[in-house]
């Protein structure tokens, strides 16, 4: 598979904490700084029970182009659906400006990457184009022909 096409991908990206750290995520803040951005961001928390646990099901516009994801306060993270590498690379740049404490670091994988038991890699502090190689270098990781 050529770079053009790699970088047309679509899957989901999960962005964690580093194990042993934490975000202090929580619906509220996530919210919060969601309605900021967009007063009318679609934004439903669901309530999974014992088992399955809650999950935040939001809406987010980034460089023009409408996501949507998942957050998890248990196990704490929050996913991107249907992403490329470029709307992932953005993603992160908000998740780490609004979200994420200054000085904690951020792990992702994708969709692919844990069907393929890929460990979480740590997102670099690099600039966004080398972010989005850095995605791109974990989707060829995943076997992808």
């Amino acid at each position: 598979m050529d770079a053009s096409q790699l970088a047309e991908l679509r899957t989901m990206y999960v962005f964690t904490p580093i194990a042993g750290q934490t975000w202090g995520l929580t619906y509220d803040t996530l919210k919060a700084r969601l309605l900021e951005r967009d007063p009318e961001e679609f934004i439903r928390i669901q309530d999974g029970g014992q088992i399955r646990g809650s999950a935040m099901h939001y809406g987010i516009t980034l460089e023009g182009e409408e996501l949507e994801g998942y957050a998890r306060i248990q196990p704490e993270g929050i996913s991107i659906l249907d992403s490329t590498a470029q709307a992932a690379a953005n993603f992160v740049g908000w998740l780490r400006e609004h979200i994420v404490p200054e000085g904690v670091a951020v792990t992702f994988n994708t969709a692919w990457g844990l069907e393929e038991d890929l460990p979480d890699a740590a997102v670099p502090e690099v600039t966004r184009p080398r972010l989005v190689a850095t995605f791109l270098a974990h989707l060829e990781a995943t076997g992808l022909d």
